[in-house]
């Protein structure tokens, strides 16, 4: 399967259909969790739970990086823009995030030396043509983003950029999954475990999920083949009785991962205590600055003392990356919280669950794949 079509075969995913169907006659109700933003969009896009066997529930995660991003973070990374000598480069749709009392956007309007920006390549230009300024990137993400930035960091060093600065609110996801299983809220029988993390991490990261809490993982793609396959797998797991890491997203992670990747996370970064929304302060489950690269941590060049953060009143954003809540469950999604005026941050990002929601299922619009070209 070489080309992006054969991936959205409409008579293969009916085929895996139908197999899920005749595997799970007679079982009781199967809950996996995908914890991965685009995996989400992608179950939405292309109306694969209309595929599904009625008694496999599909439970969105704690994946979109800007969802996760704490309101203490974000009141952090906003009091700094109000810093004379401080220029913030960010992606972005991170700033309309709200946060506790304002946007990054409403603090550029107001004055605020807030830059967009592509990469952490084009924060350290920014550092390059701006030395008599403080240029602080916004590190939000995963495995997946965190080697950019480390190298980021270690190209500023090697160039004496002392200006490049980091707040990094980096997090790394086996600890958020153990948080959700150890809460006992969801019951959760298998995770749905997210493609491009497990490119940098390999799978090894995920083997004690299976071990000590005898719950299937399995590391997938993002087409609807997929993901239906991947789910296959998960059933397949269940009825034989068994709990183990497998790969469906052969094409891409390695069991291995990217060691090259891996060796400058570890030498940049060190595992630290962070928040989460909705999940609070899990520890271990960030990627802190070392203490080796403190001179480029924002937080201890640049220490400010805040006020506690708050949440949005009437934001549910919180439960929803807990999978405790749908979207639709908010008394303010497609009311007062829109992607035009998003009052949560799971209604900013394409990866946002709120956003998906509104986009595909407020009025049952999902799109089951229509042919072998793969129109939808």
């Amino acid at each position: 399967m070489k080309y992006m079509t054969e991936f959205r075969n409409f008579a293969a995913a009916q085929a895996l259909s139908r197999e899920l169907h005749s595997l799970c006659t007679g079982i009781k109700e199967i809950k996996i969790m995908e914890v991965c933003g685009g995996h989400t969009a992608a179950i939405f896009k292309y109306g694969l739970r209309d595929l599904l066997p009625p008694n496999i529930r599909l439970m969105s995660g704690p994946g979109c990086p800007v969802c996760v991003t704490s309101n203490s973070f974000l009141d952090y990374a906003m009091a700094l823009s109000r810093e004379p000598d401080v220029i913030i480069a960010s992606f972005g749709d991170l700033l309309r995030v709200p946060g506790s009392h304002s946007t990054l956007l409403a603090e550029k309007s107001k004055g605020g030396d807030i830059r967009i920006c592509y990469s952490s390549l084009d924060a350290l230009e920014l550092a390059r043509k701006n030395p008599s300024k403080k240029i602080v990137f916004l590190g939000i993400g995963f495995e997946t983003t965190a080697p950019t930035v480390a190298a980021a960091i270690k190209r500023a060093e090697a160039e004496g950029l002392k200006n490049f600065l980091v707040l990094s609110a980096f997090k790394t996801m086996p600890e958020a999954m153990k948080a959700l299983l150890q809460s006992g809220e969801l019951a959760l029988n298998a995770f749905i475990c997210p493609g491009h993390v497990s490119v940098v991490t390999g799978l090894r990261i995920y083997d004690f999920i299976a071990r000590d809490f005898k719950t299937p993982c399995v590391v997938t793609g993002f087409e609807p083949l997929d993901l239906l396959q991947a789910i296959l797998m998960i059933v397949r797991q269940l009825k034989d009785g068994r709990s183990t890491v497998e790969n469906q997203y052969t094409r891409a992670a390695l069991p291995l991962g990217n060691p090259a990747a891996q060796a400058l996370l570890n030498e940049i970064f060190a595992p630290s205590d962070v928040e989460w929304r909705g999940l609070g302060v899990i520890p271990g489950s960030g990627l802190g600055i070392s203490d080796a690269y403190q001179a480029f941590d924002a937080q201890k060049v640049i220490p400010l003392q805040l006020e506690p953060a708050r949440e949005q009143p009437g934001c549910i954003c919180g439960s929803i990356m807990r999978g405790v809540k749908v979207p639709t469950e908010c008394k303010l999604f497609a009311k007062a919280c829109n992607p035009e005026n998003p009052k949560g941050s799971c209604m900013v990002s394409d990866e946002g669950n709120c956003a998906t929601y509104y986009k595909y299922a407020r009025n049952s619009r999902t799109t089951v794949i229509e042919n072998e070209a793969g129109t939808s």
